[in-house]
């Protein structure tokens, strides 16, 4: 057994066997590349041109030390959050919409067919090209707000919600009356039925929800995202704003025009443009019991209305066989195209792509709101059909139209927004980030007040009803001197009209002057004068008291 000290001794290790030193708090970190590192100065500079947030603080200007540290290091995390902006550039899906190229002068686009650009993709878009054949008459689609879901409904009254792109049925309902219009609601698990009498809401499971009442045969139908308004037009004419998260009936407005012939929403301002038959196009707003705006477009009734993602340009197509293109920050007409029969369905794209349904031909239009372009895009013919709606489908290249047999999906190269943001509609997006948009969009919910013209009034300055709330004080001061001279010249009642007050308001009154007095009198005189013809200058309050009295 070996002896204590032998054991101490053995646990010792001598100094070259030890563990090595760790290395010093002063001792500098290998630095890791970032952005700023990477970047030489003119990178540097062309990133804080596009990315960067303004002039740059001088802190060497600034005494406090604790303060100009502070600066300096906002300083640096703007110029590195330019940095990375500018990195992040190269993983944009795509910097601009890829349209259709002629390659020489003979080519046109026009002549591209669906089959010729279903053979020119890639397997998984050319699958987003296909047609549904139905037999229950004219179709109306609408998508949903992120692109991912449709609903079909047809005049007799086929209803049907899917997936369009897995190819998967939400629903399918056969309700046995007419169907005149489908729209989805804040998200893909409620949308709204415009049948023969009332309008219902339906689940995602085709499960019967509400039942609107006071929506009566409801021909057109639009829905306010940021708003939560279900907006509705029927035969009689009324136009009616319905709450969908509270139930409540907001207003009810008579346009007075009949029968609605088209109608569609502003998306920029909330703005509700109906078409007519006397071939005018109203804007209406909840906040109004008549059109803020009346505009003739056509000299027929108007067949078709459609507004742009900006707000600014509207298409409006007429029995007339035109297609008139209007700019409505100035509400005048920009083009006019011709269309061989009157056109039945419009739609731009977020791209700025018009499509045309007429008869059983769409036509599709590029740049055509803000210069006259003189041959069409791209064309489709679907044979031994009516064309009654097109819709364009969000964030993708696909163009939705609606037929008398039943759906087309058409690929339109560069027609679908290749940008999107996450955080206002997310394509792919999971259960639970919908859900919480869901909850943020009830709490981020616009009133109905806000629905304005110019939707850019929030957070200015009212001059005007300033200047107004002065012009009404100076006709409320007016109107008192002149009640208070016309009661001067009348006996006052009430037991206060004695032979002795009279006599001392006569006699007492004359020696006491007062600016009261003073201005009703110079009113008086000068009523006097202008009964008279006689004409007067004024020479300042402090003149006029002696001048002569005639």
């Amino acid at each position: 057994m070996p002896s204590p000290t032998t054991s101490s001794a053995t646990a010792l290790q001598s100094p070259s066997t030890s563990a090595p030193a760790r290395p010093s708090s002063t001792s500098k970190r290998p630095s890791h590349p970032t952005s700023l590192t990477t970047k030489t100065s003119l990178q540097l500079t062309s990133a804080q041109t596009v990315y960067g947030r303004g002039e740059k603080i001088n802190a060497k200007a600034i005494k406090d030390k604790k303060l100009r540290g502070n600066l300096k290091k906002l300083e640096l995390r703007y110029r590195e959050a330019a940095a990375q902006a500018n990195d992040a550039e190269i993983l944009r899906p795509e910097r601009g919409p890829g349209f259709i190229e002629a390659e020489g002068e003979l080519e046109r686009t026009w002549k591209v067919g669906q089959k010729d650009v279903r053979d020119a993709v890639d397997v998984a878009t050319a699958m987003k090209g296909f047609e549904l054949t139905l037999g229950f008459g004219g179709y109306t689609a609408e998508y949903s707000r992120d692109g991912r879901d449709l609903v079909l409904g047809g005049r007799k009254g086929h209803v049907a919600t899917m997936d369009w792109r897995e190819g998967k049925i939400g629903c399918e309902l056969q309700l046995g009356e007419t169907v005149r219009d489908v729209k989805w609601l804040h998200n893909d698990h409620f949308f709204a039925v415009a049948q023969k009498k009332y309008v219902y809401i339906y689940d995602q499971q085709g499960v019967e929800i509400h039942c609107l009442k006071k929506h009566i045969e409801v021909t057109n139908m639009e829905f306010l995202p940021y708003h939560f308004l279900l907006a509705t037009i029927g035969n009689a004419g009324y136009l009616k704003y319905q709450d969908t998260s509270t139930g409540a009936l907001i207003t009810e407005l008579r346009t007075k025009h009949g029968a609605p012939t088209a109608m569609t929403q502003n998306r920029r301002n909330a703005i509700i443009h109906v078409g007519h038959g006397n071939g005018t196009v109203t804007l209406w707003s909840p906040n109004m019991s008549t059109p803020l705006v009346t505009m003739l477009t056509n000299k027929g009734p108007v067949r078709a209305v459609t507004v742009d993602r900006g707000g600014y340009y509207m298409a409006a197509a007429g029995a007339d066989s035109r297609m008139n293109i209007f700019d409505i920050r100035t509400y005048k007409e920009v083009h006019s195209y011709f269309t061989p029969t009157p056109a039945s369905t419009l739609t731009i794209s977020d791209t700025g792509v018009l499509a045309v349904g007429w008869g059983s031909h769409v036509t599709l239009w590029k740049d055509a709101l803000k210069t006259k372009q003189n041959s069409p895009y791209m064309t489709h013919h679907q044979e031994g059909t009516s064309i009654s709606s097109l819709k364009f489908c969000p964030f993708d290249d696909v163009l939705g139209a609606s037929h008398s047999d039943g759906f087309a999906s058409l690929i339109i190269p560069g027609a679908g927004e290749p940008n999107f943001d996450a955080l206002e509609v997310n394509p792919y997006a999971t259960k639970k980030a919908r859900q919480e948009a869901e909850v943020r969009g009830l709490l981020e919910k616009l009133r109905p007040e806000m629905i304005q013209l110019d939707p850019d009034f929030v957070g200015t300055v009212d001059l005007a009803h300033a200047q107004r709330r002065k012009e009404r004080d100076e006709e409320e001061k007016e109107r008192k001197l002149q009640e208070g001279l016309e009661k001067d010249e009348k006996y006052k009642t009430r037991g206060r009209n004695s032979a002795l007050r009279r006599f001392i308001r006569k006699k007492g009154g004359k020696n006491v002057r007062d600016e009261r007095r003073e201005k009703l009198e110079r009113l008086k005189i000068e009523r006097k004068e202008r009964s008279m013809g006689v004409k007067t200058v004024s020479m300042g309050p402090a003149l006029d008291r002696f001048r002569k009295k005639k």
